[in-house]
């Protein structure tokens, strides 16, 4: 049986340090008011498809699609938010999972709508 640390010291390593399997799941958004009634859940592992609102920082209240998840680096790249470099092309900004909220899921995944369905259902 694998013992959980109360440590925050000890919490920080393994968020830093998850393997990019587990960082999926630590990468779950809130879910929006509607999608919470919906599926009776709070949250959702984020995936590309997926249409976020930003919840925080500059870009505050801006939507759109998911176009890359960066497991690594817990950042999320959406398909509207973006600037100029230097050279002038148009760069994605990233932006931290914990500052968006999943406004519309994608659901063309089976298995990612069963499990939706499963916790639909209490279970």
């Amino acid at each position: 049986m694998k013992s959980k640390s109360k440590k925050p010291s000890k919490q920080r390593k393994r968020f830093f340090k998850a393997p990019l399997h587990r960082r999926g799941k630590i990468m779950s958004v809130h879910l929006s008011n509607d999608l919470k009634e919906k599926y009776g859940r709070r949250s959702f592992p984020i995936r590309v498809g997926d249409t976020v609102r930003v919840l925080r920082g500059d870009h505050k209240n801006m939507e759109g699609k998911v176009i890359r998840v960066d497991r690594k680096q817990y950042k999320v790249y959406i398909e509207n938010i973006f600037r100029e470099n230097s050279k002038g092309d148009r760069v994605h900004i990233p932006i931290h999972y914990s500052n968006l909220m999943i406004i519309n899921l994608d659901l063309s995944d089976e298995w990612r709508r069963r499990r939706l369905e499963s916790s639909q259902e209490g279970g």
